[in-house]
């Protein structure tokens, strides 16, 4: 049975088709020679995709067999992109590139330009129902803003697979006012008409979506949005719900067990050994079924309404070994007033899960993130340290840490 390749050999596979691009693009920032620098979130994401994508593709699966007319119009991206719609498909047209809008899951939902490039675009699937996340088309600009939450451009034979070595995107995720990426926007041409004004272009328009966007977008039509990291709140429909602090650890509580807990456990979770009567537990209960206009199941406690939570977004992004989000979504202790138990528990364990991943990882930058939240870790701050470079101004703030915690 033969092994997957390690990543040396991955990156040797990368190397080699990069080269045999090189020489025929004009490629900024090309070593002297003619070979180019490879970007590490590049060489990164394709040791991740070539495990499950196959370079020899020739288009982008479909999802939803392509009908994703009702996703699209439910989006909390569909109005504002539509009050933009006559700009983008000028800035497509005239420029000669497509311009598509995705949802989370990297799914395309919407694509304008003109003719010529729309039929370019549509032999490689790059159409609404196009799945351009990692896991389907590996290395690509939409995947890699997706995954980072920040802008993102790749160009030719970066992309993963050959079929779209032709190819040159730019794009930036959109994120909510909650923080949370809805979707992408992305700007796509052939190589030979790449633009240095695209990515810059790309980022206005994000801006301007972002600043149309309404409290709706926090949450899926009838979604409940959860908040509880660093910060205590539920929201639905843009209306904060009127919950008491013991109401927001039952709906954590949930919101992370969402196969739901017996009367009993939940009952230790919230008080421990606290001398607390049924008719009070119930209560509790009572009020926040109200609240969520019956969302919670009797005799089994379990959600039976949607709610998405920043900690469970959290726990779901280190499953999948993608620390950037992680960190950008973890805001900060779980409900950080609450004594419950069950809540401290959850509480410690994912912040061991989020510092244990940063410690694991070697971009110090995300030390350096991390540690703006532990001022006094000396370790965090001591393993910032030994991947900052000599001549890495971020030293002088790692050092200081790193003093101050030791000092205290």
């Amino acid at each position: 049975m033969s092994q997957r390749p390690d990543l040396r050999q991955r990156r040797a596979v990368l190397e080699h088709e990069w080269s045999r691009w090189v020489p025929r693009l004009s490629v900024p920032g090309t070593r002297p020679g003619g070979s180019a620098a490879l970007r590490h979130e590049v060489t990164e994401s394709w040791a991740r995709s070539l495990n499950s994508v196959d370079p020899a593709r020739d288009s982008a699966p479909v999802t939803d067999g392509g009908r994703v007319h009702q996703r699209w119009t439910s989006s909390p991206l569909y109005g504002p992109v539509s009050a933009l719609a006559g700009e983008l498909r000028s800035i497509a047209e005239d420029a000669g590139f497509v311009t598509a809008v995705t949802d989370e899951s990297g799914t395309i939902l919407w694509t304008c330009g003109g003719p010529t490039m729309r039929r370019r675009a549509e032999r490689v699937n790059f159409a609404p129902g196009g799945r351009w996340d990692e896991s389907a088309m590996g290395t690509n600009a939409l995947s890699l803003a997706l995954r980072t939450g920040r802008p993102s451009s790749v160009f030719s034979a970066e992309h993963l697979v050959s079929a779209l070595h032709g190819w040159v995107c730019y794009c930036a995720p959109v994120h909510g006012p909650d923080g949370r990426v809805l979707g992408v926007l992305d700007l796509s041409t052939t190589w030979d008409r790449s633009h240095p004004l695209a990515m810059s272009t790309v980022r206005t328009l994000v801006s301007t979506i972002e600043a149309r966007l309404g409290p709706e977008a926090v949450s899926g039509p009838g979604e409940v949005r959860l908040t509880c990291l660093g910060a205590e709140r539920a929201v639905q429909e843009g209306r904060r719900l009127a919950l008491r602090p013991r109401q927001l650890e039952i709906l954590t509580l949930l919101a992370l067990e969402p196969e739901g807990f017996s009367p009993e456990r939940l009952r230790a979770a919230l008080y421990g050994d606290r001398p607390v009567t049924a008719s009070t537990f119930k209560a509790e209960i009572s009020h926040l079924r109200r609240a969520l206009g019956g969302g919670v199941s009797p005799r089994r406690y379990a959600l039976t309404t949607p709610v998405s939570c920043d900690a469970a977004d959290v726990l779901r992004a280190l499953e999948q070994g993608d620390t950037d989000t992680a960190l950008r979504l973890y805001g900060g202790p779980l409900l950080p007033r609450s004594e419950a138990p069950g809540i401290e528990e959850w509480r410690t364990r994912l912040e061991v899960a989020v510092r244990e991943a940063v410690l694991a990882s070697t971009r110090p930058e995300y030390a350096l993130r991390y540690g703006e939240r532990a001022p006094y870790d000396a370790e965090i701050h001591e393993h910032a340290l030994r991947l900052l470079g000599p001549g890495d101004t971020r030293r002088a703030i790692a050092t200081g840490r790193l003093t101050t915690a030791l000092r205290d």
